[in-house]
């Protein structure tokens, strides 16, 4: 049965925008070469305290601009309540100059496969420089290019539950294959294993196998800041694993794991933190003095706590809820 898309414009939406804890598995439409991934809860998200606290009404606006409404009619979506998970897998990823991106995104939710192919097609009539239909096989997917020689990208509906885009259609196709196959994701164990170690009831989730993609990464000189960035920079290069958490609900808390070259690397990593955040600490202070709403940023920088074991490099950190308040407004 041929499948059909109008992806992009869905995942775009909803991008532009407790319980113990229980092991994530990696999504089973993602790529076998997927190296680095992102998972969003958004309705978790959306659903926190903070958000809606801070910037729920501004979001909803946002939705109800004309263009937005207009779009999101034809689309039978409203991104508040029928988005539930947004997975990002890259591909054979590449931390370099002019690198060019390979990916996968999975939209988990509640969809209308009709209205979207039917949005989908409209679009086509109406675009054709920049939308169209495409196939690979038998699989039928729109195509999105903002000008000539940009990248395209390429989307589809999987079922009423899922819609998929990505930077290829092969990628579109291998998914839908995914998708029909009652097995799970067939992505590297070292991957996988990196992913089990998350909280699949976090915010946000990242996971990346990041050995020798880093060598070419370049730090900013610092602008005449007294930050030197040179340690940091050379203990970049040395990083093999990333494991990212961010909750969101009352307060944000933020706990990153990096996995180095070896335990000698890992103290450089860690000595390299220390250093970066005891220079940061005056400038905060002082920014402190003229932005009020900038003072909360010390009691962030203070939460921040950097461990390392073995060849593991651990950090923690938090913004409170009365830190948002004062920045979002601060009292004289």
């Amino acid at each position: 049965m041929t499948r059909l898309s109008r992806t992009l414009m869905g995942a775009a939406l909803v991008l532009g925008l407790t319980t113990t804890a229980r092991a994530a598995e990696p999504d089973k439409l993602l790529p076998p070469d997927t190296d680095t991934v992102a998972v969003v809860n958004f309705r978790q998200i959306i659903e926190s305290d903070i958000i809606k606290k801070y910037a729920l009404e501004q979001i909803k606006q946002l939705l109800d601009g004309q263009d937005a409404k207009q779009i999101l009619t034809d689309l039978g979506l409203d991104p508040l309540k029928d988005v539930e998970k947004v997975v990002i897998g890259s591909v054979e990823t590449q931390y370099k100059k002019d690198m060019q991106p390979k990916f996968l995104i999975v939209v988990h939710g509640k969809f209308d496969p009709a209205k979207l192919y039917k949005t989908a097609e409209a679009r086509a009539k109406a675009d054709g420089n920049k939308f169209s239909m495409v196939k690979d096989g038998d699989t039928v997917m729109f195509k999105f290019q903002q000008s000539e020689g940009e990248t395209a990208v390429y989307g589809t509906v999987v079922n009423e539950k899922t819609v998929v885009a990505a930077s290829e259609k092969k990628l579109i196709t291998e998914a839908l294959k995914a998708a029909d196959a009652n097995k799970p994701a067939a992505v590297k164990k070292e991957l996988a294993a990196l992913i089990a170690k998350l909280d699949d009831k976090a915010s946000i989730a990242v996971a990346g196998l990041l050995k020798g993609k880093l060598d070419e990464v370049k730090l900013p000189a610092g602008g005449g800041l007294p930050v030197k960035l040179d340690g940091l920079e050379k203990a970049i290069q040395t990083i093999e694993t990333m494991a990212l958490t961010i909750k969101i609900g009352t307060d944000v808390n933020l706990d990153l794991s990096l996995g180095m070259k070896d335990e000698n690397a890992a103290g450089d990593m860690r000595n390299a933190l220390d250093d970066l955040f005891r220079d940061l600490k005056p400038l905060v202070q002082g920014l402190g003095e003229f932005e009020p709403r900038a003072k909360p940023l010390s009691d962030v920088l203070a939460s921040v706590k950097i461990t390392s074991k073995n060849k593991d490099v651990t950090l923690s950190g938090k913004v409170t809820n009365d830190n948002i308040a004062k920045m979002v407004g601060p009292k004289n």
